[in-house]
């Protein structure tokens, strides 16, 4: 995608943007969720002023471009992809500029399934100009709370991005990694980067609580989120997190293709 109008027309055609997947029942259960302090919906960021769910529509509104009309409950999503275009634009000019000082990045996503190879170029573009992708906690157990209890999970690093593994998931080409919304992975591994003396990160970039766990501890984080996940677009709004990018977190992986070379393209790190 050599220019916006043509990645604008992927992300509609794709639904990225315009008309995604998400539907305006999650998002609106997530705003309540992170209203009434709930962590699943707070992934993180520990909110400065109150946000009740009037408030999270109206800044998920400007940030993503949904229905600010809290009459609307029900259907699928929107995301304008102006917004999306613009933050992407931001979101390279981070990445571009953490080149050119080569800084020391972490990179971990949630999304394993979905972001991994969005998240991977942009590693390797980033260390192929000099920049140290890190990969602290190598291995290290994680315990998570979830819906079906306390699971302990592995941290893992795939192409230089951290994710998490079930313990037993040790075969090669096997399960890429679980889906998660925890900060857990990334403050234990931003805490095993400091008591091994460093370096520490000067970005990281990701998505659920990597992103914001990290902008929560005062790292420059930049990311990706959904219409259903509020915690992001409020900690870019509070001054915690530096850039988050309204897009559907849920595609195909090759839908985020143009998304990395537009990305790359911005930050001068093609090939």
């Amino acid at each position: 995608m050599s220019t916006r109008d043509e990645l604008r027309a992927h992300l509609l055609a794709t639904r990225l943007a315009g008309t995604v997947r998400t539907s305006r029942e999650d998002s609106l259960r997530s705003y309540r969720l992170f209203a009434a302090r709930d962590p699943r919906a707070l992934i993180g960021i520990d909110p400065r002023r109150p946000w009740e769910q009037r408030d999270l529509l109206a800044l998920m509104a400007d940030r993503c471009g949904v229905s600010a009309d809290p009459r609307h409950t029900s259907g699928p999503d929107v995301i304008d992809p102006e917004r999306t275009l613009a933050a992407l634009d931001a979101f390279a000019e981070r990445v571009g500029g953490a080149a050119r000082r080569g800084a020391p990045v972490l990179f971990g996503t949630g999304h394993p399934r979905r972001l991994l190879g969005f998240y991977a170029a942009l590693a390797y573009a980033l260390s192929a100009r000099g920049c140290e992708v890190l990969t602290p906690a190598q291995g290290r157990c994680v315990d998570i709370l979830t819906r079906f209890g306390l699971r302990t999970y592995r941290l893992d690093y795939v192409r230089g991005v951290a994710l998490v593994r079930e313990p037993a998931a040790e075969r090669p080409g096997g399960e890429p990694g679980v889906h998660s919304h925890s900060p857990l992975p990334v403050r234990v591994a931003l805490d095993a980067a400091a008591q091994c003396g460093g370096p520490l990160p000067e970005l990281v970039v990701g998505d659920h609580g990597w992103v914001c766990g990290a902008g929560q501890l005062g790292f420059e984080a930049i990311g990706l989120a959904d219409t259903d996940d509020p915690a992001p677009f409020v900690g870019e709004a509070e001054g915690n997190v530096a850039v988050t990018v309204p897009v559907d977190d849920g595609a195909r992986s090759d839908h985020y293709g143009p998304l990395t070379r537009y990305v790359l393209k911005r930050a001068c790190l093609s090939q």
